[in-house]
């Protein structure tokens, strides 16, 4: 039995410019860190040859590509895996429409579990990498490829997208205290909605062009971001958040909602410095910077809406459980 955990994420700034749209032409640059709260993939051998699937519903399929679960099957194809083998999903959050990167998350633990079963060591590179594979070129997703790479490396990061398909992936090695205190300012509450990002993030990819000056304006923002947290003036993170979500309202119809607006409203009267909803809109989390002496007040004002306690995560998707007790045929 192998047991994969894998992160999830907040983007601190930066996104959309992941998107190929804008990098290919521009290159793309995102402020992003890995949170504790995780998405776990569970792999054992079956004494048959069947192929169990488990989620929120229960596959018994006899091959690879009779697996209806999409992200299952192409990581199974991907990685060599046959038949006689049964794997679980488990998430700390809701797992789809969350806007914490849920679904590259499931993508990357699925592909570390699947190879560490097969005995087979690789490399978060290498698993960002194939997850983008999946996910863009396979299946065809109109996503980009912070969440992938977030995932698999951990970590307070920055991910430079180059025009040539490389990512350049660097750490912000902040010391524990202004660490501390960015994760302690940062705080996330459930909109109660989950939506599927699809059609928004499809949406946003068509207007690129048309919305170019947003980009490029998301993209200083996650410069001026990073040179907020190298000079360790880590209010600046609050601060860009505010201005970055009324960029990203431009990108797409349905990135925001009255219900949002007013959450919204709501977190700045309360002392907040900053907020946006994470990942792509509509629903999911709002992520909501706000200093520990105003947060009494802040929580008075989201009263209504549950908070995710969360703390920053260095490491990225890891094995964390491996009984392997013969040789996988």
């Amino acid at each position: 039995m192998i047991i994969s955990q894998t992160p999830l994420r907040i983007s601190l700034s930066g996104g959309g410019t992941d998107l190929s749209n804008y990098y290919n032409p521009n290159e793309g640059f995102v402020v992003s860190t890995a949170i504790d709260k995780y998405i776990y993939v569970i792999i054992k051998e079956r004494f048959d040859e069947l192929i169990y699937v488990d989620y929120s519903k229960k596959e018994i399929v006899t091959s690879v590509d009779e697996i209806q679960h999409e992200l299952v099957r192409e990581a199974a194809k991907l990685t060599g895996l046959k038949k006689g083998f049964e794997v679980l999903m488990l998430a700390d959050i809701p797992s789809e429409g969350s806007g914490l990167g849920s679904s590259s998350s499931l993508t990357v633990g699925l592909l570390h579990s699947f190879y560490q079963y097969l005995g087979k060591l690789v490399t978060a590179e290498h698993l960002a990498q194939e997850a983008c594979k999946i996910e863009i070129e396979l299946l065809n997703r109109p996503i980009g490829k912070q969440d992938q790479y977030i995932a698999a490396y951990g970590g307070l990061k920055t991910f430079k997208f180059c025009k040539d398909e490389t990512v350049e992936v660097n750490d912000l090695n902040l010391e524990s205290e202004p660490k501390r205190k960015l994760g302690s300012n940062l705080l996330l509450f459930f909109t109660d909605t989950t939506r599927k990002a699809a059609s928004i993030l499809e949406e946003q990819s068509k207007n690129v062009l048309s919305k170019l000056e947003f980009h490029h304006r998301i993209k200083e923002l996650a410069f001026d971001t990073l040179e907020g947290l190298n000079s360790l003036d880590i209010n600046r993170v609050g601060e860009n958040l505010k201005i970055n979500w009324e960029m990203k309202k431009q990108l797409a119809s349905n990135v925001s909602n009255p219900e949002i607006d007013r959450m919204h409203s709501l977190a700045m009267e309360g002392g907040a410095l900053g907020a946006k909803i994470s990942g792509a809109g509509g629903g999911g989390f709002l992520l909501v910077y706000c200093e520990r002496d105003k947060q009494d007040g802040l929580r008075k004002k989201m009263r209504k809406y549950r908070e995710l306690p969360f703390f920053l995560e260095k490491h990225g998707s890891k094995i964390i459980f491996d009984q392997t007790r013969y040789d996988i045929k």
